[in-house]
């Protein structure tokens, strides 16, 4: 009986960014040539001092995120997916998606990318309407957002997905409406939005205090959520987690793996791993990125094995995001078995309404889809 391989997938953090968004959090660098030689060195380095992981891997997913990663290049793109490939790796059936921003996409570069090998394309619009990409220093225009998909679709990437944004200071339900509508006319087979959240370390955060006063209340901010769903569902966009809504089942496995704790391993400065029930990050540094790799070191600088019962406590919370629920056989099956205190806990959360259960399967009520983090912190919260 020939021996079942692991799914895993693979993350590649291109940190580059033409700005840096006032919102943004993430690790990101100018988009300057020299740093783009330097990752990829750093990257072909890690690549081989992680091969020995993959002798019995099937790869479900690639996903290059940033940063805005379509700036790497088509060519630097196609050598990092050609080191896959020289292993036996690159699986046919992939899904392998590019991030990109509006500002950045093209007809040529879109079809070099498509030749290259992507076939699923992020794009970060946040928003259609221009008052409010001036807030956020967005650098697209709607003009330029709206043509961008086309121009993705046309260079014969069929898998394209949005990301938009609400609860953004001084957005109107009229706004949030308006850009909805003008999403769903366009050809997108995944659509992900989700609230503005204001994070220590970015531009956002130093201005919170008046930013928070022209923030939608938190009436109109449910108002926005409620509708999108029904909106979106109503053109064909099916929510399957929290977050996230999708055309013929066309969902984002990359994401799945996310939330069914799929092993995947992250290359690049800042990028997270999670291997063998344990979560690692790479030096948040691109310099001492290198560094470390070049000396043969590991440029790991964070690592974190949950005790079992933490670890089961966060699977299970992670995976109640998707519609479909959690069936706690197959869970158990996958993962262990949960303990009594679990147990509890998920009963009170049906008790309150926040979950329903049929047979095994513990799914959000809608309620429960409305306070999710409730539900999460709960469930993280329980001890025996």
């Amino acid at each position: 009986m020939p021996i079942q391989k692991k799914q895993i997938s693979l993350y590649f953090h291109i940190p580059f960014c033409s700005q840096k968004c006032d919102y943004c959090h993430f690790y990101v660098l100018p988009d300057k040539d020299l740093f783009k030689q330097q990752l990829m060195e750093g990257l072909e380095l890690e690549w081989k001092k992680i091969l020995p992981l993959l002798s019995d891997a099937h790869l479900v997913s690639i996903y290059f995120g940033g940063g805005t990663p379509s700036l790497l290049g088509v060519e630097s793109l196609a050598k990092i997916l050609s080191w896959i490939e020289k292993e036996g790796l690159l699986n046919p059936e992939a899904e392998i998606t590019l991030e990109a921003n509006p500002e950045n996409v093209n007809l040529p570069l879109m079809k070099g990318y498509a030749r290259a090998g992507i076939n699923r394309l992020s794009l970060g619009i946040q928003t259609f309407d221009p008052e409010l990409l001036k807030i956020l220093r967005r650098t697209h225009t709607t003009e330029k957002a709206l043509r961008a998909v086309e121009e993705v679709s046309e260079a014969g990437i069929k898998n394209i997905s949005v990301d938009l944004m609400y609860d953004i200071p001084y957005q109107t339900f009229d706004q949030w409406a308006q850009t909805l509508q003008q999403a769903v006319q366009l050809p997108i087979t995944h659509l992900s939005f989700y609230n503005l959240t204001i994070e220590p370390h970015t531009s956002f955060y130093k201005r919170r205090a008046q930013l928070r006063k022209a923030l939608p209340d938190p009436e109109t901010s449910l108002a926005m959520l409620t509708h999108g769903i029904e909106y979106l569902s109503s053109h064909g966009l099916q929510r399957y987690e929290i977050s996230a809504f999708a055309r013929q089942s066309c969902y984002s496995r990359h994401n799945l793996g996310y939330w069914t704790a799929r092993p995947f391993l992250g290359l690049g400065p800042s990028a997270f791993s999670y291997w063998e029930k344990e979560r690692f990050r790479n030096i948040a540094h691109l310099g001492k990125y290198l560094e470390y790799l070049r000396k043969n070191e590991s440029p790991i600088d964070f690592r974190e094995k949950l005790k079992y019962q933490e670890h089961l406590q966060e699977l299970l919370a992670v995976e109640l995001r998707l519609m479909k629920g959690v069936n706690l056989a197959e869970f158990q099956s996958r993962h262990g078995n949960i303990t009594h205190v679990m147990l509890e806990t998920l009963q009170d959360l049906v008790e309150s309404e926040l979950l329903q259960k049929h047979g095994d399967i513990f799914t959000l009520t809608e309620k429960g889809k409305n306070f999710y983090d409730t539900v999460a912190s709960e469930l993280v919260g329980s001890e025996d």
